[in-house]
């Protein structure tokens, strides 16, 4: 005897967990025009299981979104079509398109730019990059964003720093003649000696 099981994924199953809400941050509607809309804290790299909440959230403010275009460097799956409650949703690609930013359309209300954070970005960097993603009239990129925020979270090596200094004739005398070890100048964003 054989017995077949199928597993459904079927968001009316009522074993199936309801998805997550979508990590997003979106601009507030003024009218400074930026480089960006918002941005979108996906948890993985299926773009298949990822766009139908990011699109169900932005139903109610942005409208019914068509098309979304993406850059393959960071998508292993790219879909022709993700199905998204009544609608399916045509995903493109381009490789001219900057790889950390997601464009959705609607054919009656526009376009929006969305900073795509990586999933396994630690929390902290994550906020900060979705507060500066959702500045009104801010003129940085995703790409410059992306690379301020790896600048920010280096944690700095004060020893070769302070080698740094002293070798470049930095070491300062102290008040009674000697060679004072003093580090100058910034740790990390808002924090100095």
């Amino acid at each position: 005897m054989t017995v077949t099981l199928e597993r459904t994924t079927s968001a009316a199953s009522p074993t199936a967990a309801p998805p997550c809400p979508a990590r997003l941050t979106l601009t507030p509607k003024t009218a400074l025009a930026g480089q960006l809309d918002g941005a979108w804290w996906p948890r993985s790299r299926d773009l298949a299981a990822e766009l139908p909440v990011l699109v169900a959230a932005l139903a109610e403010p942005w409208g019914r979104i068509t098309r979304v275009t993406v850059n393959p460097t960071r998508w292993p799956v790219v879909p022709h079509k993700v199905s998204v409650a009544e609608h399916a949703v045509h995903v493109g690609w381009f490789t001219e398109q900057d790889p950390d930013k997601l464009i959705l359309l609607s054919y009656t209300v526009g376009r929006w730019d969305l900073l795509v954070i990586p999933p396994q970005t630690e929390p902290a960097a994550a906020a900060r990059l979705m507060a500066a993603a959702a500045l009104p009239g801010s003129i940085l990129t995703a790409r410059e964003l992306i690379a301020a925020e790896a600048v920010i979270g280096r944690k700095p090596d004060l020893r070769n720093r302070e080698d740094a200094w002293e070798s470049e004739g930095g070491a300062r005398i102290s008040d009674i003649g000697s060679l004072a070890r003093q580090p100058v100048g910034p740790l990390s964003a808002g924090a100095w000696w």
